[in-house]
């Protein structure tokens, strides 16, 4: 299939989920309950207030990591990035913990205190990985910021468990359901807003680095050679797609795979060239998310099973079968 079909096919199946998704659940909300308009209607609150900013947040979070493990798979060259690779969902989760540890109970513009904590713990994960990536003897390299990242990562996620032991049952509780990542404290549009504004902001930087982007996939020196600021480029990718990832992560948790496998899906699908892949891996990430999330609300009903799990559960079989058929292309097996 021609790429532009794909691209084309992907939309609808976006734009299908989407209006698909909030009139499912618990309990099946009719089509009709959209314009009602009575204060009574518990069927339009729950379509209004819960499950469509839940669905539109959900494809916003998918869209959003799938974007920024696109960008981090074309800088290190590597199919298994990640966008947590470089340390931004443990700095978040870190800060989400000291928030559910300290007992934090305030909302700021609509924003709860976990969320701005959980935000606030992501960018001292940014701004910790990049020192370190600046400062090193070995230069502002990809390899020198991805072990930066890994580093980060180890000594925040030592940190969780360490406050995790130090808490009560209650509290350790809550960290814990916090870092299996969900929409299930999604209610009204405010933080659907608050994580738009970042996801825009972060595309759009990335859309206008496209060419850049492919160019630096064929290595730092050649794309220099064809007048790329390759240090500008990738701070300003790096900086743009990690604040995209906190704002999801932040208000979402983390939601793990996502990530990995939509940019690598698509790649198989379109090709590598990031003019096609970046809104390819955009539109499969968010509905490949707005499904997790809906089998989600649904397979354990009345309970809810966290969407982070279920996409663990997808994306661990589809890692093991990337990592193998890379090492068979390498001539390993």
């Amino acid at each position: 299939m021609a790429p532009g079909w794909t691209i084309g096919t992907l939309f609808g199946l976006a734009v299908l989920s989407v209006a698909w998704a909030p009139f499912w659940g618990m309990e099946s909300i009719p089509f009709g309950a959209l314009w009602d308009k009575t204060d009574d209607s518990v069927a339009a609150y729950i379509l209004w207030n819960l499950r469509i900013p839940r669905v539109l947040m959900a494809f916003l979070a998918g869209a959003g990591l799938a974007a920024s493990g696109m960008v981090f798979q074309a800088m290190f060259r590597n199919p298994l990035a990640t966008p947590f690779t470089l340390g931004v969902s443990s700095g978040a989760s870190l800060g989400a913990a000291v928030a559910i540890q300290l007992g934090l109970n305030f909302a700021v513009w609509g924003v709860s205190s976990v969320a701005i904590s959980a935000f606030v713990g992501a960018m001292t994960a940014i701004i910790l990985v990049y020192a370190l990536t600046t400062t090193s003897r070995q230069g502002s390299s990809t390899a020198t910021m991805l072990l930066a990242g890994v580093a980060v990562s180890f000594f925040f996620s030592s940190l969780i468990l360490f406050l995790q032991y130090m808490s009560d049952f209650t509290r350790s509780y809550q960290m814990l359901r916090w870092v299996m990542g969900g929409m299930q404290n999604i209610v009204g549009f405010q933080d659907v807003i608050n994580v738009l504004v970042f996801v825009v902001a972060g595309c759009l930087i990335v859309w206008y680095l496209l060419m850049d982007l492919n160019l630096l996939t064929t290595g730092e020196d050649f794309a220099f050679t064809r007048g790329v600021n390759v240090g500008q480029a990738k701070t300003m990718l790096f900086f743009s797609v990690s604040m995209m990832v906190g704002a999801v992560v932040a208000v979402c948790g983390p939601i793990g795979f996502v990530g990995l496998m939509a940019p690598h899906i698509c790649r198989l699908l379109i090709g590598a060239d990031h003019r096609r892949l970046f809104p390819a891996a955009m539109l499969f990430g968010g509905t490949m998310l707005v499904v997790c999330d809906t089998i989600a609300r649904l397979l354990l009903a009345p309970t809810e099973l966290p969407v982070g799990i279920l996409t663990a559960l997808i994306g661990g079989p589809f890692f093991l079968w990337l990592l193998l058929t890379r090492r068979r292309d390498m001539g390993t097996i």
